[in-house]
């Protein structure tokens, strides 16, 4: 009998897997409405949708293996890589979904979010103060006018699974929607910098390496306080700490 595995739980949602099925517990159901609409409107590789009863959604597992992990050392191909960033254009120049993602935070609102997590963070001792203050000044360079693309919107290594140098499955669509291309790059090149060179060759566009850089900064300086409520470790090695460390 298959066992069931705990992928991951927090206040806010959970996943649990059972076998080649996984089942996804989520309170907010305009949450999940935007997971299930986005895989059905994505043209790339996404899960089988198997059934929903809110608050559940189970999906089929998808084949091949997650592309890297955060703080850990990638065994992944070239190939792979570019081929992720292949996906990517695809989905990238699909037409856009009906709304803004996480990826499409206007520039007021994202500006304020991140001046507010630079402030707690300084001072509630969690990071020092030059650190912090560098990254949003590196940051600065995400806060630009974009063109709106379909979006991810959590596009983390975790997220992206490859076999055979292609990719087999995109995972998690709940921050999906209309947003900043660069967003998603930047999300999954975070912390495997050595392979930002395959994902743009297989991406096939120009890219703003300094906007790729501010998101990077700009992401992890969002996400500290986040991980710590959640009962993630943001200073783990190679995690968001250490990209911010990594940007002096």
């Amino acid at each position: 009998m298959d066992e069931v595995k705990v992928v991951v739980a927090h206040s806010e949602r959970a996943t649990l897997r059972v076998g080649d099925v996984f089942l996804k517990v989520d309170a907010d159901q305009a949450r999940m409405d935007v997971e299930v609409e986005a895989m059905a409107l994505a043209p790339v590789p996404t899960p089988k949708i198997l059934w929903r009863k809110p608050p559940v959604l189970a999906i089929a597992a998808v084949p091949g293996a997650a592309i890297a992990r955060l703080g850990e050392p990638s065994t992944t191909s070239s190939a792979e890589w570019a081929a992720a960033g292949a996906v990517i254009r695809k989905l990238h120049d699909a037409p856009l979904p009906p709304r803004p993602g996480r990826a499409g935070r206007g520039l007021d609102e994202l500006t304020a979010e991140l001046d507010g997590e630079c402030e707690w963070l300084v001072t509630n001792g969690v990071l020092p103060a030059g650190l912090v203050t560098r990254n949003r000044q590196v940051a600065e360079a995400a806060l630009r006018p974009w063109t709106p693309v379909f979006t991810h919107g959590d596009l983390q290594v975790s997220h992206v699974f490859v076999a055979d140098n292609e990719v087999t499955g995109i995972i998690d669509w709940s921050e999906a929607g209309q947003g900043d291309a660069l967003y998603d790059l930047a999300t999954l090149m975070l912390g495997h910098e050595e392979h930002l060179g395959d994902v743009i060759a297989g991406y096939g566009a120009d890219v703003d390496l300094d906007v790729i850089r501010a998101w990077w900064s700009l992401r992890s300086l969002l996400g500290v306080r986040w991980l710590v409520d959640h009962g993630f470790d943001p200073f783990a090695p190679g995690c968001e700490v250490d990209v911010l460390r990594s940007q002096m």
